[in-house]
């Protein structure tokens, strides 16, 4: 067998191009990374410490706060995930109660478990026909807030690119004197070009495209920093050109306590941070202060392109800016035929060397940014109208299942994922107090989270995934769904 280098290299040398995260495409001019081992040290004299830094890492530190504008910035070298941990360890006391967002990612989840919360959640909403998760308002908070209600916790941008008005959820929070907590681990890109400023060909073109009825994507949307969150989670490998698993933390205002977010910063990453991670994300700040203005004219332009010459399918439908507030995510609907979103998945990989980013029920998501090809935007608009040639509109809509409310909870996370638990057949399982989270990956938002009840909606739903092939994690086949063991 190959090792995993090998693969890498075959992969990198391979006809498949890449519709899916990182930022950097695998494009070498992205950065000056290819010669990653020539800087990969550990903490020697004067080359400073992630956890306790004063030097050259503080200085980077504040060169990536310089772009969003927040009061304080971290690296963080174990991804968003780590990120969210520390940001809701330091903002709600242990056994506390948190408002969420039911589609929060599972690093969420595993805070409220290690800390064992209360978990609020704020009303299930989603994008009726696509099945994924809606935004919020400041009346969905002002609605669901309540005295014991410790921090509010909302995603923003959404996995699939849809923003919620944080600027006035965060107002909400701070008339009750409590933080706002943003995983905005797709949104680093937010917030960056000239934000109709200067005087450029993508200022000549915004105002093109505001005069006309079919307005394409003129700028992307405002950075949660500037919206007024307290602590905003970036990845700024997933849309930006830095390497997997480089994220940064921002923290404003004076409601979330900097020593204790420090201190669970350290207890979250690890304690030999990368250097080659750290000089990624400096690197990649260095490149959005000089060059960030032609990275997101490049991924505009790629966005516009793909939704005006694809605007002529008759099946195969690419959602667009009413709904995607994100330019760099391509949502493809597949609900008008009887394709699911995996088969359409499957035909863009195995027959275009196309390999998206994810396949839900009835869509797939590609994610492009400013540093993809002409070439791969060429052949992913090629491929789509190619496809939907051979298609025609099912007589019937597919019938498409979902998780249309929040399942009944008998345990708290702590409690019911620490319970002694079994194997339940299927058919045996309505009922029963979920033992483990259940959820497609990506992006890994549960369908049920432990403590949790099986409903029949629930069950259905789990078997339609995996009658389609979608990468359902936590269950077991063969064995069944994991309960908590009855008495």
């Amino acid at each position: 067998m190959p090792d995993l280098y090998q693969e890498l290299i075959n992969l990198a040398e391979s006809n498949m191009y890449p519709l899916h995260m990182p930022g950097h495409k695998r494009n070498e001019l992205s950065t000056p990374m290819k010669g990653a081992f020539r800087c990969d040290i550990t903490e020697i004299d004067g080359y400073d410490n992630l956890h306790d830094e004063t030097g050259i890492i503080l200085e980077a530190e504040e060169r990536a706060n310089k772009l969003y504008g927040a009061d304080k910035t971290y690296f963080l070298v174990n991804g968003s995930t780590s990120g969210v941990l520390a940001a809701i360890s330091a903002a709600v006391s242990k056994n506390g109660k948190i408002l969420a967002a039911r589609g929060s990612h599972k690093s969420f989840y595993h805070a409220a478990y290690l800390r064992n919360l209360n978990v609020k959640y704020l009303p299930y909403k989603q994008i009726e026909g696509l099945n994924i998760p809606d935004s919020f308002s400041e009346d969905d908070i002002e609605q669901y807030i309540d005295t014991d209600v410790e921090a509010v916790f909302i995603t923003s941008p959404t996995y699939e690119g849809i923003c919620s008005d944080i600027r006035k959820i965060s107002e909400i929070c701070h008339r009750r004197g409590i933080p706002l907590i943003v995983d905005a681990a797709h949104g680093a890109h937010f917030g960056l070009g000239t934000n109709g400023t200067q005087d450029t060909m993508f200022n000549k073109e915004k105002e093109a495209n505001e005069a006309s009825a079919e307005a394409g994507y003129i700028s992307v949307p405002e950075n949660a920093v500037s919206q007024g969150a307290d602590i905003v989670i970036h990845s700024v490998h997933k849309t930006l050109p830095s390497m997997t698993q480089t994220a940064l933390i921002h923290v404003s205002g004076d409601l979330i306590d900097r020593a204790r977010l420090k201190r669970f910063l350290r207890i979250y990453q690890s304690s030999s941070p990368s250097y080659v991670l750290m000089s990624s994300i400096d690197l990649c700040i260095k490149e959005m202060e000089e060059n960030g203005n032609s990275y997101i004219e490049n991924l505009l332009k790629f966005r516009n392109r793909i939704q005006r010459e694809t605007s002529d399918c008759k099946v195969l439908k690419v959602i667009g800016k009413n709904v995607i507030d994100d330019p760099s995510k391509v949502l493809v609907s597949v609900q008008d035929s009887t394709m699911t979103g995996e088969q359409l998945y499957d035909i863009l990989r195995e027959e275009y060397g196309l390999q998206l980013e994810m396949a839900g029920e009835n869509t797939v998501l590609a994610i492009i940014t400013g540093w993809d090809k002409e070439e791969g935007i060429n052949r992913f608009i090629n491929a789509l109208t190619e496809i939907d040639k051979g298609l025609s509109v099912a007589q019937d809509n597919q019938v498409s299942h979902k998780i249309s409310f929040i399942p009944p909870r008998k345990m708290n996370i702590c409690d019911a994922w620490d319970a002694e638990s079994e194997f339940v057949s299927f058919s045996d399982a309505e009922n029963r107090i979920a033992a483990e989270f259940v959820n497609l990956y990506p992006p890994g938002i549960p369908v049920i989270v432990p403590g949790e009840v099986y409903t029949k909606e629930i069950i259905d739903t789990v078997r339609s995934y995996l009658d389609q092939g979608l990468n359902v994690q936590g269950i077991e086949k063969k064995e069944g769904l994991l309960c908590v063991r009855q008495k």
